[in-house]
């Protein structure tokens, strides 16, 4: 147990409890016990109120009239290319509106009025773009921004808090705040963009830019959420002088879990990380916040290695982290189970706690948090640390600022590297488990050897040379594991055969990370029992996608797929060999073989009238793109209840046996599962 230290804050005199703490008594609260009922399982979001018919017809005349005026951007932004990007800004309130009415989604009466406020400042910048200006760039305070996701094309909405001293500081460069909303069942695009152009937010340091991500509304910023931070922080840089080395992730509740997630699995990218409340992991925090009996089956349990920040504590060795809990909030238990992972790393955490308070900040616990982070931020990231850790469980996660993991022994068991530079000796030192290719890379002006030195690697005890330093002070080098020694290999890849990569590693989630296209049958299908499942499971993907993840999927059938196509997005293919072109072209390529005589899983055989299979697999059309059978994300209407249960439940393959109804947890019976090896071959179950 580390130690405990009370002290008297500054303002108003209250107590602070400041712990640097592991292994508290986990608290007790009474758990919402009717959404552990899988066989009720309210909506999310809720239905919306009913719109009077004035108010709508107001509305949809309204959105007509911007929708002109968009046209309108667009003719003028043919001849400005450099402008272009403004018009997501414009499409943010329009589709905010649009879907309110459209997916019935104005959860009260009140937010009439707020759709229509949305459609003037839209309406305002729609005009202001056609005239070649865009004030609300140099805006200060709360601001709406938006951009184009690569994932399915939706334009999706930001929130920036600009300083009050930015129109004032020239070329001088900002420090950033990430800040991770909670869980809001009523967060519509039109509600956040709402809120966003009026509230400053919990934490408004001076002299920072703080970004509020949408996240994808209430997914924890995981899957597209996670993809949504990267994507909004690229579209900022652009329009705002941001300093990369003073940069910081914050949240609380919801947001605490979203700020975990990104510390631990990007920890290199940031100054700072200080997260509040939340969750950290899945089996612990919903046995004790939902009283839920968890039991998971044995690839769920793997998966729980994708998200579950304890499994990476680690990697909080390259960042400074402070956390925050209220002494009596349920959710304290998020911040005990990081701390006790992180002493078993010898680190003792920095676990601000608000006295007697529940889930909300402490007013004098808040001033030292914050205390504690502008010293942290004053200072910022090191732009070239000599040492660096990681460990990681899959390939999705594998970057530690200079050091890239290539390739895993076996994805889904710990992989751990430290690397140091030593500047005296020349040499750069690597120990490693469970990695089988890395890379080291430094650009221009980032080594911190001698220009012109040949580096040596020692790689568990083996030597390694590459090039020298090159003239700008650039240098890098990748190297493979043949089993006793490590050659230099291809850039960043582990040979030339088809092997899982980062962003190419599975399971079937990690399709819906970056662009995609639904891709219906036009054929018949093996039967009527197959076909009518296949409807189902097309049109709750599409639904659900819309409903959870907050964009208009790409849909297009069979038929209608084109090079170019299959050139740039991963394939959702729905249907059977018999009933989809696409699959049909590919299934003899496929690790798992599908026919009309039957799935064949290893030495099994399966009634291809009774069962379905859903994988994902590199494309054999485009080995670079997933190819996806039969599912959109694995996680159904039961997991949105928590969001500690939105995390992966299929592995890279499953056989469905679809006598078995589809429910809220299951596209119906798992006959069998399991994960592809690391060259995208079969292997029988590994439990």
């Amino acid at each position: 147990m580390a130690s405990t230290t009370k002290w008297s804050g500054v303002c108003s005199g209250a107590a602070l409890l400041l712990a640097i703490e592991v292994g508290l008594a986990l608290p007790t609260v009474a758990a919402a016990q009717q959404d552990n009922q899988t066989d009720n399982v309210r909506r999310i979001p809720q239905p919306g109120v009913p719109v009077p018919a004035a108010d709508r017809m107001e509305l949809e005349a309204g959105l007509k009239q911007f929708s002109a005026l968009i046209d309108q951007d667009i003719t003028f932004l043919r001849t400005r290319p450099a402008m272009q990007d403004f018009l997501a800004d414009v499409m943010v309130y329009h589709n905010a509106v649009r879907y309110a009415l459209q997916y019935d989604e104005v959860f009260n009466i009140r937010e009439i009025n707020a759709a229509k406020d949305a459609l003037k400042v839209g309406m305002q910048r729609a005009t202001d773009l056609a005239e070649g200006k865009t004030p609300w760039e140099k805006q200060t305070g709360p601001v709406v921004r938006g951009y184009v996701s690569k994932i399915d094309g939706s334009v999706q909405p930001y929130g920036m808090v600009v300083s009050d001293s930015y129109a004032s500081a020239g070329p001088a460069k900002f420090r950033l705040d990430f800040w991770y909303h909670g869980r809001g069942e009523t967060l519509s695009e039109l509600n956040f963009v709402t809120d966003r152009g009026r509230n400053r937010g919990e934490f408004t340091p001076p002299n920072t830019l703080v970004l509020h991500p949408y996240g994808r509304y209430n997914c924890a910023n995981k899957f597209a959420g996670e993809v949504d931070t990267f994507e909004a922080l690229a579209h900022a840089k652009k329009h705002y002088p941001i300093d990369e080395n003073r940069i910081a992730v914050r949240g609380f509740s919801m947001g605490g879990a979203a700020c975990w997630q990104f510390g631990v699995h990007f920890a290199g990218e940031w100054a700072a990380v200080a997260p509040g409340a939340g969750f950290s992991e899945t089996a612990d925090f919903l046995k004790v916040f939902q009283k839920e009996k968890v039991v998971p089956t044995w690839y769920e349990q793997k998966l729980w290695h994708m998200y579950d920040c304890t499994d990476y504590a680690y990697n909080l060795k390259n960042t400074p982290t402070v956390a925050y809990s209220g002494e009596i909030d349920s959710q304290r238990q998020a911040a005990n189970m990081m701390a006790a992972a992180l002493l078993k790393e010898g680190i003792d955490m920095v676990h601000i706690i608000g006295p007697k308070t529940g889930h909300s900040y402490e007013p004098v616990a808040k001033v030292e948090v914050n205390r504690r982070m502008d010293a942290i931020m004053s200072i910022g990231r090191n732009p070239m640390p000599l040492q660096v850790y990681l460990t990681t469980w899959t390939l999705r996660y594998n970057k530690m600022r200079w050091l890239t993991v290539d390739s895993l022994g076996k994805h889904w068991d710990r992989a751990r590297v430290e690397a140091s530079i030593h500047p005296d000796t020349g040499v750069i030192s690597i120990t490693s488990t469970n990695v089988m290719a890395f890379s080291l890379d430094f650009g221009p002006g980032e080594c911190p050897l001698p220009i012109g030195s040949i580096p040596t690697v020692q790689i568990n005890g083996k030597s390694v040379r590459g090039g020298s330093v090159a003239s700008d002070r650039s240098w890098s080098i990748h190297v493979t594991s043949d089993g006793s020694k490590w050659p230099l290999a291809p850039a960043g890849v582990a040979g030339t055969n088809l092997a899982k990569v980062h962003g190419l590693q599975g399971p079937i989630d990690d399709a819906f990370m970056d662009s995609f296209i639904f891709v219906k049958p036009t054929g018949e299908a093996l039967n009527a029992k197959v076909g009518d499942w296949v409807t189902k499971e097309t049109d709750h993907a599409i639904v659900h996608w819309r409903r959870h993840m907050r964009g208009e999927a790409r849909v297009t059938t069979d038929a209608e797929i084109t090079d170019k196509m299959i050139a740039e997005h991963n394939l959702v293919l729905f249907g059977d060999p018999s009933s989809n072109k696409i699959l049909a072209r590919i299934a003899d390529k496929l690790p798992i073989k599908w026919t009309k005589d039957g799935i064949e899983v290893g030495s099994k055989k399966l009634d291809p009238s009774n069962h379905t299979l859903v994988m994902c697999y590199p494309n054999p059309l485009n080995p670079s793109k997933y190819v996806v059978l039969n599912n959109g994300f694995t996680f159904r209407e039961y997991d949105h209840l928590n969001n500690a249960r939105q995390i992966s439940k299929l592995p890279d393959w499953a056989v469905v046996d679809i006598n078995t109804p589809i429910n809220s947890r299951w596209p119906g019976k798992i006959e069998d599962a399991g994960f592809f090896g690391e060259k995208w071959e079969y292997l029988a179950a590994r439990k």
